[in-house]
């Protein structure tokens, strides 16, 4: 598994303890609600930019993201 799946299940994870749909997560992280699927799939190479809106959107540090 590469670090774009790796990272994708995080946030999915992360989303579901949170009771977070994924349109409500995109819209906390002001992102595009079809953007979203899309990384928790593993197939985006998300920016830095988006990784911190995840974080902050998620209330976890950034580092949290890619702890397995």
């Amino acid at each position: 598994m590469d670090i774009k799946q790796r990272f994708g299940l995080k946030i999915k994870e992360l989303r579901k303890l949170n009771g977070l749909s994924q349109e409500k997560l995109a819209n906390l992280a002001e992102i595009d609600r079809t953007y979203l699927p899309t990384i928790e799939k593993g197939e985006r190479n998300v920016s830095i930019e988006v990784v911190e809106r995840l974080a902050k959107a998620l209330k976890v540090k950034i580092a949290d993201l890619f702890n397995e």
